[in-house]
């Protein structure tokens, strides 16, 4: 599955909008579904959306659904986490996993470093 990166967390008002993107550095990338969770502080890790390979497919939890939306470039060996409406309880390091399906993180098999949304009220 390659390396893979997260970036775009930030400080962002509740209300903001931001965009995560996990990166990856093969395109054996693109061969796998992909999800998005979050660990808020001193909580359990948390599902938060998921992509199938081709892109077809997704799920949300019912916290960000309407909210927030998973996409994926193949091309670029990229999938996106849009945020929109955020609010402070979105706040949490957010991770992109890697070759699983389902809500569960034992489902998931390899995980990026995670980066930190913050959003204050």
């Amino acid at each position: 599955q390659g390396q893979f990166v997260e970036s775009g967390g930030g400080l962002v008002q509740a209300g903001g909008s931001l965009r995560l993107s996990c990166a990856a550095s093969e395109r054996t990338f693109n061969s796998y579904n992909i999800a998005w969770f979050r660990q808020p502080p001193g909580k359990e890790r948390e599902f938060v959306a998921s992509i199938t390979m081709g892109g077809y497919n997704t799920v949300y939890a019912d916290s960000v659904k309407g909210r927030f939306t998973i996409s994926r470039d193949n091309a670029k060996n990229t999938v996106y986490l849009q945020m929109n409406s955020l609010k402070p309880e979105d706040t949490a390091v957010y991770y992109c996993a890697v070759g699983g399906w389902g809500v569960a993180p034992s489902a998931w098999h390899v995980w990026g470093q995670g980066t930190q949304v913050t959003v204050s009220s």
